[in-house]
């Protein structure tokens, strides 16, 4: 949806699609980077250990990672599966965003979120930024691509400061 290449990242109707790193550069300036998810897939434990530890491995070690993007199904009630993770990300400091997805219901989708956001600041002081997005319709594109332009030209300001 970001890069309006519908081919560009393979997709499924099942989960576990992604099983590697896959890099995207945008522009030539900045890259989008497809993790493996961390729930659903139909895999063996040991497959799934091995991608957690490669997800974790990646997140703690990027120097150049300015933020994680965690897709949310904005259809399903909060999973404790999400809610380990976002602590984990919390714990380990890591700066990320909600993007909650599959959003073509808005009334159902709003009270999802108003679940989600509840059971967030259930252990958390405030929210992350969120978005709300559609594949189908390019419901948030603009909004994330702002946040990501925002955030990369900030950083090549500092950078500018510091050389």
């Amino acid at each position: 949806m970001l890069t309006g290449r519908k081919n560009l990242a393979k997709t499924s109707g099942h989960p576990g699609k992604t099983q590697k790193l896959n890099y995207f550069l945008i522009d030539r300036l900045w890259y989008i980077v497809d993790l493996p998810g961390y729930g659903y897939a139909k895999i063996s434990k040991a497959q799934r250990q091995k991608w957690q530890r490669m997800i974790q491995d990646y997140i703690l070690r990027r120097e150049q990672l300015l933020y994680i993007f965690l897709l949310i199904d904005g259809r399903i009630p909060p999973q404790a599966i999400d809610m380990e993770f976002i602590t984990w990300l919390g714990i380990s400091k890591i700066p990320f965003v909600i993007v909650f997805t599959k959003n073509d219901k808005p009334p159902k989708s709003q009270s999802t979120r108003d679940a989600f956001e509840a059971k967030m600041m259930e252990s958390w002081k405030a929210m992350p930024p969120r978005f709300v997005t559609c594949a189908r319709n390019g419901l948030g594109k603009e909004p994330i691509l702002t946040f990501i332009e925002q955030n990369n030209n900030e950083i090549a300001y500092l950078q500018d400061q510091v050389t």
